[in-house]
């Protein structure tokens, strides 16, 4: 079982909320746990600009990998720019599509990175600079033009900039569960491009705990996925946690693991494969972000051993 990730993700967000230490720990649990082993870990291939300019802009791509962005943009992004930032989301997008390419061959991919919902075609914003899920499934789609998929969002913030890129594009839909009372506000925020509607978007309240969540849950994912997608790509957020310092829902640890499980057993007993995606997670530290994050990666591995079935 592969699993993609780069020591290039790990770069300096000048104190930013978004610790990008966490991606190498997460990894480094996963080995203590034998989840995977260190052959496993494979470096993903920087995505091409060809490949980028699917979803994005050819002049956001230009600025991101060249010339750097204005302040106004850092602002927006809530980042640095620096070619160290750049290389990092080329290659998330790389490990996104590996991870993607994964999933359709054995029924699941794991990439330690990624879930970069906030990017836009124009611009990047909330720490996302190359929407590596919707660059994924634009691949995909531009070599079998019939190719269908799925974007499972449960990440505590909105899934927007994927919302606003597959917009319109039959057969390629998106799922968010999120806050709702939470970022991202819209015209309230002048930086924030706001809230996109997806194909099915699900707001819940602050203070939502494990059992109301995973009740709602329950009920739409299902229907959601009727359809039965060739593939799903799962952002798997873990800020809905109660301790997370950037929302305010209130699941534990385990209403955490559980989501996770339900999300893998509901698309691998359909045969859907998955490609799991970190997103976001913002707890007091890195440690404890990759802790959780690492959790998330080792579910999918148990549901794929014990539930993957494929069709046909």
């Amino acid at each position: 079982m592969r699993l993609f990730f780069s020591p290039d993700y790990v770069v300096d967000t000048g104190g930013s909320a978004f610790q990008t230490g966490k991606f190498a720990l997460t990894v480094e649990r996963l080995l203590e746990e034998g989840v995977v082993r260190a052959e496993d870990v494979a470096d993903p291939v920087p995505a091409a600009e060809a490949d980028l300019v699917l979803a994005h802009a050819p002049e956001w791509v230009e600025k991101v990998l060249r010339t750097g962005l204005s302040a106004a943009e850092e602002a927006l992004l809530e980042l640095p720019w620096s070619p160290a930032l750049a290389l990092a989301h080329v290659k998330c997008a790389g490990g996104t599509l590996g991870a993607a390419r994964e999933a359709l061959g054995t029924g699941l991919g794991l990439h330690a990175g990624g879930g970069s919902h906030h990017a836009f075609p124009d611009h990047g914003e909330g720490f996302c600079v190359f929407n590596d899920l919707a660059v994924a499934l634009l691949v995909l789609r531009r070599e079998d033009p019939a190719f269908r998929a799925a974007v499972v969002d449960l990440d505590a913030h909105q899934g927007n900039g994927t919302a606003a890129i597959l917009a319109g594009r039959d057969g390629l839909s998106t799922f968010s569960m999120h806050q709702e009372d939470l970022y991202p506000f819209g015209a309230q925020i002048p930086w924030s491009a706001g809230p996109r509607a997806g194909t099915l978007d699900v707001g819940v309240p602050a203070g939502t705990s494990d059992a109301k969540y995973l009740k709602l849950l329950a009920e739409r994912l299902p229907r959601f996925l009727e359809g039965c997608p060739a593939l799903v790509l799962y952002q798997a957020g873990v800020d809905p946690w109660e301790g997370d310092r950037l929302g305010g829902l209130k699941l534990t640890e385990e209403g955490l693991a559980q989501r996770d499980r339900m999300v893998f057993e509901t698309c691998f007993q359909k045969g859907v494969p998955v490609a799991v995606t970190l997103g976001g997670g913002y707890a007091d530290s890195a440690a404890t972000t990759a802790r959780l994050h690492a959790r998330t990666l080792r579910e999918a591995a148990d549901c794929h051993r014990r539930s993957w079935h494929p069709h046909g």
